[in-house]
């Protein structure tokens, strides 16, 4: 068994075909052929299914591990060169989309200015598909909406955040200065579905003081149920950083804080057994500074006091 052979496995799954994981690795069909049949050969079982181009059973067991495999190859030359006070290397961060808004663009600025050598990929999603990315391998570290229930990963809290009721004018709440959370069970509100971390802990409020929030419709991602609040398709509870003060100037919609309803928590999410490379360790770095110094300029975010004293500095 050779990494050629992981390679060529990891990139039939991530094509779906042999031809594709050929124009990947660029080479030619016949050596992705060989070089599968060969690991085949080797594990007694077949891992391609070759009238599907889909992995078995058996591989996609293999494929988790050769990603993983993959993982720590790479962190092996970013880690030597941290020695020779170099961070370099590449660094996968997913970031659910209303925290991305702001928080790439400053994390981009400080990576680039304190650890230039360090390529940034982000990947711009909501925690349900986040979460398998962060266990497949594919993301070493996601920005997250907490709490998280899968226990091969970890998290640290980074934030936490109010909530809004966002109403278009002419609703019946639309003039409050604030709203209670029993006010809403008489309202139909843009929630995500069921089974999200974000909805079950509305759902878990709503039930502790005895009412029940009733869905127009649920859509999975926040940042699109703020879109379509601003756009007047329906109330929405959402938390601050999916409608930013500036956004209220455009549109015909108002923003009213919800009392009862503890703050919103995100996390830096990881594997639970991941050993994180230099580069992934810079990131982790900067996240924190960024967030620690007070980087935002809106009211209804609160760093948390742990955040200044965990931002040390990387390898150098």
């Amino acid at each position: 068994m050779d990494i050629r052979q992981l390679s060529a496995l990891v990139a039939v799954a991530e094509g779906g075909s042999f031809s594709a994981a050929a124009r990947r690795l660029h080479t030619v069909q016949s050596n992705i052929s060989t070089h599968i049949a060969r690991l085949e050969r080797e594990l007694r079982a077949t891992l391609v299914d070759r009238a599907t181009g889909e992995l078995t059973e058996e591989g996609r067991i293999v494929l988790e591990r050769a990603r993983r495999i993959q993982v720590e190859l790479a962190a092996i030359a970013a880690d030597v060169a941290a020695v020779r006070d170099e961070v370099t290397g590449d660094v996968r961060l997913g970031c659910i989309g209303t925290v991305g808004r702001w928080l790439v663009p400053l994390v981009f600025d400080r990576l680039n200015s304190e650890y230039p050598a360090v390529d940034l990929v982000v990947v711009d999603a909501t925690t349900s598909s986040l979460v398998p990315r962060l266990l497949s391998d594919t993301l070493d570290v996601a920005v997250v909406n907490l709490p998280l229930t899968d226990d091969e990963l970890v998290a640290d809290p980074l934030f936490e955040e109010d909530h809004l009721l966002v109403v278009p004018e002419g609703h019946p709440l639309a003039d409050r200065s604030t709203v209670y959370l029993t006010e809403l069970a008489d309202h139909e509100l843009l929630l995500e579905p069921v089974g999200t971390s974000f909805r079950d802990s509305l759902d878990a409020a709503a039930e502790a003081v005895g009412i029940r929030l009733r869905a127009r419709s649920e859509v999975d991602g926040l940042r699109l149920i703020a879109t379509l609040a601003l756009q007047g398709y329906g109330a929405a509870l959402v938390p601050v950083t999916a409608v930013p003060p500036m956004f209220v100037s455009s549109f015909p919609i108002r923003r009213i804080p919800v009392e009862g309803l503890a703050r919103r928590q995100v996390g830096l999410a990881s594997r639970r057994r991941a050993l994180p490379s230099a580069p992934v360790r810079a990131l982790r770095e900067v996240i924190a500074k960024v967030i620690a110094e007070g980087s935002l300029d809106f009211e209804g975010i609160h760093p948390l006091p742990e955040l200044a004293r965990s931002a040390g500095g990387a390898d150098r």
